[in-house]
């Protein structure tokens, strides 16, 4: 009998594999991407960026179709799948990869970052490039590093302005025992939900509150049921485009450079998309009725120490926190 971990992902590759076109090698096609954001989310218009970029540099011998609004599975199981070779490229959120890796830890730890210009600085030096590295060994090729925002929690029942406040509410939160860790230790109850399922468990109840950037907040609607906007910026966790080592195998080294150089332009495209994104849901937040409000952030960072201690336990993490904090400004 195969081992039940062996079944299930022999079950997510047939189920994607039912959206996927036919088979074909990696050296002479059109490359599979999936993302579960939806179709005009930065990230998705960054890697259909960058298969323009193949395409024009090839003469259309390589490019890339995006399965967009997690259309091939939600991202832990779509990472299973990518490790795998049935799917050949795949944007994921760090949550997810925290799961299977412990040197991608670091950059998800609450109160890390303290600037979005922090965390760029960061992801693009020596730092982020050992950090993408580390995925190799689980049949994954770190390309590239993307934004994802400050995250901040928002909620349906009250303004957020100390760690109090947050007391008894239902946060969801990514399936991440870091995150699950992060909102318990600020006094709420973490509740494990899928992305595609927020705006719905935010309608009926089944949650109080989320955290997540701004684009996400208004781009999924969040923001419709949810009248509080509490600007905690507690996590600036950036997101990954890995390839399936299945896949990356498959191609020449020649490609292989050209691959990386088109992941590097696409980190270009996708900021300047991001932060036009984030200009954008900001302004549409303000012509609503949610109440936003800045937040003291030091009383929750205070809170944050246990949470380091328990998800940074070897050297090498710890190398990354400390070479990570020397980045910061001033």
């Amino acid at each position: 009998m195969l081992p039940r971990r062996t079944v299930l992902a022999g079950s997510l590759t047939l189920a994607a594999g039912a959206l996927l076109p036919a088979c074909k090698p990696v050296m002479s096609g059109m490359l599979t991407g999936a993302d579960a954001h939806p179709a005009t989310y930065p990230t998705v218009r960054a890697v259909e960026f960058m298969g323009r970029y193949l395409a024009e540099r090839t003469n259309g011998r390589l490019g890339i179709k995006v399965y967009a609004g997690g259309q091939l599975g939600n991202e832990t199981d779509t990472l299973e799948i990518t490790s795998f070779g049935g799917i050949d490229l795949n944007r994921v959120n760090f949550a997810p990869l925290n799961s299977i890796e412990p040197m991608t830890l670091p950059f998800s730890l609450p109160f890390i970052f303290d600037s979005v210009s922090h965390m760029r600085r960061v992801v693009d030096s020596e730092v982020g490039n050992e950090v993408l590295a580390s995925l190799e060994q689980h049949k994954l090729i770190g390309l590239c590093i993307y934004d994802s925002g400050a995250r901040s929690f928002y909620n349906v029942r009250r303004a957020i302005t100390q760690p109090s406040d947050m007391e008894g509410l239902k946060i969801r939160v990514p399936a991440s025992d870091l995150y699950i860790a992060m909102v318990n230790a600020l006094g709420a109850n973490a509740v494990p939900i899928p992305f595609g399922e927020i705006y719905q468990s935010l309608a009926q109840g089944v949650i109080d509150g989320a955290e997540n950037n701004w684009p996400t907040f208004v781009g999924e609607r969040h923001y419709e049921v949810a009248g509080y906007l509490s600007l905690t910026q507690h996590l600036l966790t950036p997101e990954a485009l890995v390839m399936s080592k299945v896949s990356w195998d498959r191609l020449s080294a020649e490609d292989q450079a050209l691959l990386r150089e088109a992941a590097k332009a696409s980190v270009i495209e996708m900021r300047r998309l991001w932060d036009i994104r984030v200009d954008e849901a900001k302004a549409a937040v303000a012509a609503s009725d949610v109440k936003v409000n800045e937040v003291d952030t030091q009383p929750f960072a205070d809170l944050m120490r246990p949470v380091w201690d328990q998800f940074i336990t070897s050297p090498a993490q710890q190398s990354v926190v400390e070479r990570v904090l020397e980045m910061k400004e001033g």
